[in-house]
């Protein structure tokens, strides 16, 4: 009776301490005729492209899925994102993105998290602003953050009119960095 039992108990506790799988969605802005922020030959859309696949190719945890908005070269529309985000309800979804501005080169630096206006995707851009020492964190009415209806954050992950952070973020070992950076902290959240 007392091996039925133990058997019983870590049957029990095998099912009590399981995790579901965390989901999360990574959209990689822009492709196809949709180039995003350029210059010197670098291009938003490849640069985000990138950072999303290595994200997705460096996940080794089991009890994490990462599923990309585009894969190749292609442009889903942003309906088309957020429909298959909406569809799929992951725990939340991470936008990425290149800035740009028009003022010099050396005032223009930094992460930059927007954000939904709900306590969800505020609590997720501060626990990233704080890891990855962003700039900024603020809201828009930009279509992704608006219509995806859970938690969802968009990453600028640098500024393309900034000659270092654009030859970084352009460089394999900048996009590799980056992705390392953003799987740790979704990992960890």
């Amino acid at each position: 009776m007392r091996i039925i039992s133990v058997v019983a108990l870590g049957v029990l506790l095998s099912f009590s301490f399981s995790k579901e799988k965390k989901v999360v969605v990574i959209d990689a802005g822009h492709g196809g005729t949709d180039l995003g922020a350029t210059r010197e030959g670098f291009s938003e859309k490849e640069i985000v492209l990138n950072v999303a696949k290595k994200i997705k190719a460096l996940n080794q945890n089991q009890n994490l899925e990462i599923i990309l908005t585009r894969e190749d070269d292609s442009y889903p529309s942003l309906e088309q994102r957020t429909g298959k985000i909406n569809e799929l309800k992951p725990d939340y979804t991470i936008s990425l993105h290149v800035n740009n501005s028009p003022r010099t080169s050396t005032e223009s630096k930094g992460m930059e998290v927007f954000v939904q206006e709900n306590d969800v995707s505020k609590k997720l851009a501060n626990k990233f602003s704080e890891k990855f020492q962003a700039t900024k964190i603020r809201t828009g009415n930009l279509h992704i953050l608006r219509e995806s209806k859970v938690p969802t954050i968009l990453l600028e992950l640098g500024f393309m009119n900034n000659p270092q952070e654009r030859e970084y973020l352009g460089s394999e070992k900048g996009q590799t960095e980056t992705a390392e950076k953003i799987l740790k902290f979704i990992d960890e959240n």
